[in-house]
């Protein structure tokens, strides 16, 4: 018995000494699910202070004390993981690669196989960069402009503009959208002829987004796209996404409605897969008049062959939408006297009114933007792969609104407000029916004593006379017109990736666009007048024309019907040709990632125009006018260890100028100061990572030259406009941006920059007629006097500080400061005739908070559902502020005001220091909306 204790007390004494003294190691690799590594991330054994972080690889070597045990991996952003293991005493067990899935649960869908979509990777490419995840968009931005989840990233200015839906704007290191490179899935989308992106036609991209990623500054990307201020990458859902499916619901403030739903096959086991989504919303609007209804609709295929060689993706979406809009800029006046002087009405809208006993607003926007696209990713072998997209987008719409007037009185002028500020159309169609008076001139008037008894030039109410005695003037009456701005567009991004050694990448492609855009105008409404008289086809010249077809403002579903339309006001074609060749060279080895990029493209523009020239004139349809243009960038990023990161770059544009700047005031002959914008740009940076906090530090300074502006010389003159010569930029700044998880319940972010955007020298300006594009005499080379004036409609102090906490199990509340500082004035180089010039109107700075409640509950018998509530409040205190201003008065200016085109200057009154004669947007009020969604 005594033997068997002590046989007892040995084994159990050996078992705690093997127990105590056993060592060995476990590895690892972390990465996401793009296969990104993870560095800095957390690597502890559970139940024990024994801990270490993963180096700039993802790679880590733990020591253990156990035979056995498990490891918590947790990482900023993502889901803790947690891994049983087994190790052997004195060896080394290795995991291989440990996966984390973000905590947004979206992040699979940034995997972007083809090499044709430039998405900047954390620690490796050295831009600024910020990205924003399908959850947080699906979350926060509610009944919210989708450009308006980025208010919270650095350099980054957002507003609604006039307030439709769909009318918001965004500046990036004050610059304007024309200048920001928008993609979507590598596709350029920003407007081949000037640049623009209309948000209105990507209404239905929230839906559909799996990341959104601004590059700042001159960016990554290979395509010569015109990103001066930034790209804004949006990569789509894509076909392959893991089954299953969302439905959801949303309602808000102004009657806002939305309901969703989406599916999703995932990949079957013959490599098939799809995604399909359709939502559909409507709403009145927050500013008065702005009703709108929109639809979305995504289908994306896709096919993958078992050796995973082949990858092909089809994606088909469209936001057909209507609108009506806010076009008419208030004075600060106008807004106090259908409100107050303290409590200004920030809803008035000059456009809207009624009509037959209804709302009615002549300002309307309609557009379908169908954008389709085929890619295929060709593995060819282990070094080298061949990404292609194919795309096409045809868009058919316009934007309506008001031809004609009255006497020179314009649809809102004073003489036909309502008490209240509306527009009293019905006053309008009367008078166009000949039944109407007017006040003109301090008189009750009727048509034959204004105009005689014949309209003209707009809508007519003719009384039986004779359509030869109609006269062009502007006495004739107002009908809503559209001007039609449809397009087709064609492209092919095409890259060849060729991994030349372990550590040298190759990439060279070809990039080539066809675009055509139809320019004219229609008639929508008479407003009770009998005919249009149109007088500018110079075949139909003198006698001109009497027309009665009407066209109503619908959303064309068949984009493929060029319908036929009677055209009057313009008519014309743009054309469009880019051919484009770019490489990059990419050494990344260990800590050091390099990189060296090019590209050079031919514009070609053609103006084709039988309306303003015969058809026999040579000017009819112009040869192409070619430009070459061209970009280089590199940069440099360094790991210094798996907690800090420092990045250089540098690049050089040369722009080609747009259609407009071609072909000015819409007419077909060639600018002979054409010059390419010159545009230089510089940054460098500092990363830093851990498992508890991450931040970055970003200063950059970029040179705009030979920037291209257009204007009117007279504005009462409508035969002459203005160039401005040398006119430059300057725009310097610092940006940082940090996150933290403070514990795992509570999350903190936070962003500051501070931007000194400036024009640089003086600028010239040179008057000349539009019909031939010779000079005005005595006006060439007027100095304007801009050193030091500083650039407008952006804010150039922006901070941020936001914070979420579950204070129950899956019950998250949220809340964000967001103030805005150096806003100044947008401005037109004619202020600025003076050397003694004021500069730039300084608008008094603001800050906005935003809230929201989220609750997710499990559904299910795996808890593998769930249905989700989710509250927002923007601008949670109703702060009333001032978002942009068009007008650049200062109070010691001598305004006075102008009753026939509504201005209300009120000897320059101040509110909140700030002259009332300026014609500004407010920004929106409080604004709400709750959305239930069920997942499965």
């Amino acid at each position: 018995m005594k033997t068997m204790k002590n046989w007892l007390l040995t084994g159990l004494l050996f078992m705690i000494v093997s127990t105590v003294f056993s060592q060995g190691k476990v590895s690892g690799t972390i990465t996401d699910d793009a296969g990104a590594t993870l560095p800095g991330a957390n690597v502890a054994v559970k139940g024990s202070t024994n801990g270490t972080s993963t180096d700039f690889d993802g790679k880590f070597t733990i020591d253990v004390k156990t035979s056995t045990g498990e490891l918590v991996i947790t990482y900023l952003g993502y889901d803790s993981k947690t891994l049983k293991f087994s190790v052997l005493n004195g060896a080394t067990t290795n995991l291989g690669a440990i996966v984390l899935e973000s905590n947004s649960n979206e992040l699979s869908e940034i995997v972007v196989k083809s090499t044709v979509v430039d998405i900047a990777k954390d620690r490796k490419t050295p831009v600024a960069v910020s990205t924003i995840k399908a959850a947080e968009i699906q979350e926060k931005l509610g009944t919210q402009e989708f450009p308006e989840i980025l208010r919270n990233t650095p350099s980054v200015y957002v507003t609604k503009s006039g307030g439709g839906f769909g009318d918001s704007r965004i500046n990036i290191r004050g610059f304007d959208q024309k200048n920001i490179a928008v993609m979507i899935n590598g596709m350029p989308v920003n407007d081949m002829e000037n640049g623009s992106v209309f948000w209105s036609n990507w209404a239905g991209l929230s839906d559909v987004t799996s990341a959104m990623q601004v590059q700042r500054g001159l960016g990554s990307s290979k395509l010569a796209t015109p990103s001066v201020g930034g790209t804004i990458n949006i990569v789509t859902r894509s076909s392959d996404k893991k089954e299953g499916g969302s439905f959801s619901s949303g309602f808000g403030n102004g009657r806002n409605f939305k309901v969703q739903g989406s599916y999703n096959t995932g990949k079957l086991a013959n490599g098939l897969s799809a995604s399909v989504l359709l939502s559909q919303t409507m709403g009145d609007g927050y500013i008065n008049g702005t009703q709108f209804e929109g639809t979305n609709y995504f289908i994306a295929l896709g096919y993958a062959t078992k050796n995973n060689k082949h990858d092909f993706q089809f994606t088909l979406t469209g936001a057909p939408q209507s609108h009506s809009q806010r076009s008419t800029v208030s004075t600060i006046a106008t807004y106090q006297k259908y409100g107050s002087l303290s409590d200004p009405n920030i809803r008035y809208n000059a456009d809207a009114g009624y009509l037959n006993g209804e709302e009615y607003n002549i300002r309307k926007n309609y557009y379908h933007k169908p954008v389709a696209s085929f890619n295929w990713d060709y593995k060819i072998n282990e070094t080298t792969k061949l990404s292609t997209v194919l795309y096409a987008s045809m868009g058919r719409g316009a934007g309506a609104g008001a031809t004609g007037g009255v006497g020179g009185l314009i649809y809102n002028s004073p003489a036909f407000l309502l008490p209240n500020g509306m527009v009293n159309y019905d006053k309008i169609q009367a008078w166009n029916s000949g039944q109407g008076t007017v006040n003109f001139n301090g008189a009750n008037q009727t048509r034959t004593q204004i105009g005689g008894v014949y309209q003209n030039s707009s809508s007519t109410g003719r009384t039986g006379t004779s359509a030869a005695n109609y006269v062009y003037n502007t006495t004739s009456g107002i009908s809503q017109t559209s001007s039609i701005n449809s397009h087709d567009w064609f492209g092919a991004v095409i890259n060849l990736n060729k991994k030349l050694t372990e550590s040298l990448t190759l990439d060279f492609g070809l990039d080539a666009r066809t675009y055509t855009g139809y320019h004219f105008t229609v008639v929508n409404d008479l407003l009770g007048g009998g005919e249009f008289y149109d007088n500018n086809i110079a075949s139909l010249k003198p006698a001109g024309r009497h027309l009665t077809s009407t066209y109503p403002t619908e959303v064309q579903w068949n984009v493929f019907d060029k319908k036929s339309y009677d055209k009057i006001s313009f008519n014309s074609t743009g054309k469009v040709k880019w051919l484009g060749l770019f490489t990059q060279l990419e050494y990344s080895k260990d800590n050091l990632t390099v990189f060296v990029q090019g590209a050079a493209s031919q514009q070609g523009f053609k103006r084709e125009d039988d309306f303003v020239y015969l058809p026999t004139d040579k000017l009819a349809s112009t040869s192409y006018k070619n430009i070459f243009g061209g970009n280089v960038k590199g940069g440099a990023n360094y790991n210094i260890n798996e907690k800090n990161n420092v990045y250089v770059n540098a690049g050089y544009y040369s722009r080609q100028p747009f259609f407009n700047s071609v072909y000015p005031n819409n007419r077909s002959i060639v600018n002979p100061n054409l010059t390419n914008e010159k545009i230089t740009g510089f940054e460098a940076g500092y990363g830093f990572r851990s498992r508890l906090f991450n931040a970055t530090v970003n200063v950059y300074n970029t040179t705009w030259n030979d920037r291209y502006l257009k204007g009117n010389a007279l504005p009462s003159d409508n035969t002459t406009y203005t160039e401005y010569l040398g006119l430059n930029e300057v725009h310097s700044g610092i940006e940082i941006e940090a996150n933290s998880n403070i514990t795992e319940k509570l999350k903190v972010n936070a962003m500051f920059s501070y931007g000194i955007w400036e024009y640089k020298g003086n600028a010239t300006v040179n008057a000349y007629f539009q019909a031939d594009n010779s000079p005005v005499t005595g006006f060439t080379d007027v100095p304007v006097y801009m050193d030091k004036v500083k650039v407008g409609d952006a804010a150039q102090m922006t901070a941020s500080l936001g914070a979420s906490y579950e204070v129950l199990t899956r019950v998250t509340i949220d809340a964000n400061y967001n103030f805005n500082d150096k806003l100044y004035a947008g401005i037109s180089p004619t202020n600025f005739s003076s050397p003694t010039n004021k500069g730039a109107l300084e608008l008094p700075s603001y800050g906005l908070v935003d809230a929201g409640f989220s609750y997710k509950m499990l559904t299910g018998k795996n808890k593998d559902k769930s249905v989700n509530f989710r509250l927002n409040v923007n601008n949670l205190f109703d702060k009333i502020y001032i978002a942009e201003s068009r007008t650049n008065i200062f109070a010691s200016d001598n305004v006075t005001s102008n009753a026939a085109a509504g201005t209300y200057a009120s000897n320059n009154r101040l509110y909140k220091g700030i002259a009332d004669g300026n014609q500004v947007f407010f920004g929106f009020g409080r604004t709400w909306n709750f959305t239930l969604r069920y997942d499965f």
